[in-house]
């Protein structure tokens, strides 16, 4: 549960800004669309290793 203490007199939409940031650092969205679907151990693994070969390919073009 986010609690955002609002001050006497702050601008709502100011407010609405503040927790939005706030709600974005917690990752409750993120989290929410990764558990909507179960994604096989193995699945994963491959996905991180192929995404790991990408990003270092990546950086050998930079150089």
């Amino acid at each position: 549960m986010i609690i955002m203490p609002v001050k006497e007199g702050e601008n709502i939409e100011k407010a609405l800004k503040k927790f939005k940031r706030k709600y974005e650092r917690t990752g409750v969205l993120k989290e929410l669309r990764r558990r909507q679907y179960f994604t096989k151990p193995s699945i994963a693994k491959r996905e991180q290793m192929q995404r790991a070969i990408y990003v270092e390919h990546t950086y050998r073009l930079e150089e």
